[in-house]
C-alpha cells in the first residue's frame, strides 16, 4: 500500500484579489504561504518519495514549503534533454533529496480573455449565469480559453503516463497543482460524472489522500 496525495496550492495574490489567474504566473499571498506551511506540518510524518507539480510559481512555492518541512531538497527534473543532462548530478538521489517532475500538463485551466479580470467585474459584464458556466461547467469554454474537458484531456494522459507508474512502483507520490487540474484528476480517479463534476470544490492548501491498493484508489477524505 502507498499513497497519492493531491494538494491545491495555497492562496495566490490573485485568489486574494478575486481575479482569474489561469496560466498567469502569480505568486502566493501571505495567507497562501501560511496555508502551505500548515499543509507541510500536516504532511511532515508522511514519507514522500516523488513529487509532481505544474510550471506555475504558486504551485512550486507550495511544494517547496512542504518539502522544507520534510527536510528534503527538491531536485527538478526537466523534459528538455540538454537541461536535464546539465542539471544531472552523480548518484542522484540520496535520502535527503526528492525528484520533482514539473509539467504544463498540470497547469491551471487556461482562462483566455478572462485572465487577470476581477470575477465580480466579469459577472457585471457577461452576466452571473454565463460566468458560472465558464467557471464550473464541464464543456463550456471561456472566450479564447479551455473548458474543464480540455483541461481533463491534457491532465489525465499525463497522469496515466507519468504519475501512475510511480504508484505502481509503490512510491508515495505528491501532486501539487491547481483547482481545475486537480478536479480533472479527481474526476478520473473517482469516476465522477460530467453532470456532478461542477459540484466538486478543492480547497487551497488542504491535502487529499488516496491509498493505492492493488491498482485501485481508496479515498481517505
Amino acid at each position: 500500500m502507498n499513497y497519492l496525495i493531491l494538494v491545491r496550492h495555497g492562496q495566490s495574490r490573485w485568489n486574494l484579489e478575486n481575479r482569474f489567474a489561469g496560466w498567469v504566473d502569480v505568486p502566493l499571498s501571505e495567507k497562501g504561504i501560511k496555508e502551505a506551511t500548515d499543509c507541510a506540518e500536516e504532511l511532515k510524518s508522511v514519507e514522500l518519495d516523488v513529487a509532481f507539480t505544474s510550471k506555475l510559481t504558486r504551485a512550486q512555492e507550495t511544494l517547496l514549503l512542504i518539502l522544507a518541512k520534510q527536510k528534503k531538497t527538491g531536485i527538478f527534473l526537466h523534459d528538455n534533454r540538454k537541461r536535464d543532462e546539465w542539471s544531472y548530478h552523480p548518484g542522484r538521489f540520496d535520502e535527503s533529496e526528492m525528484p520533482i517532475h514539473s509539467s504544463e500538463a498540470l497547469n491551471e485551466r487556461f482562462y483566455g480573455k478572462l485572465q487577470g479580470k476581477n470575477k465580480q467585474e466579469a459577472k457585471k459584464t457577461y452576466g452571473e449565469e454565463q460566468v458560472f458556466l465558464w467557471r464550473r461547467s464541464y464543456e463550456v469554454r471561456p472566450p479564447g480559453g479551455e473548458s474543464l474537458r480540455d483541461t481533463y484531456e491534457r491532465v489525465v494522459p499525463y497522469f496515466k503516463d507519468r504519475i501512475l507508474p510511480q504508484l505502481e512502483e509503490r512510491r508515495n507520490t505528491i501532486v501539487v497543482a491547481h483547482g481545475n487540474s486537480l478536479r480533472s484528476m479527481v474526476k478520473y480517479i473517482e469516476n465522477i460524472s460530467d453532470e456532478d463534476i461542477p459540484k466538486l470544490e478543492i480547497a487551497t492548501g488542504k491535502p487529499l489522500y488516496y491509498r493505492f491498493v492493488k491498482g485501485k484508489f481508496i479515498s481517505e477524505q
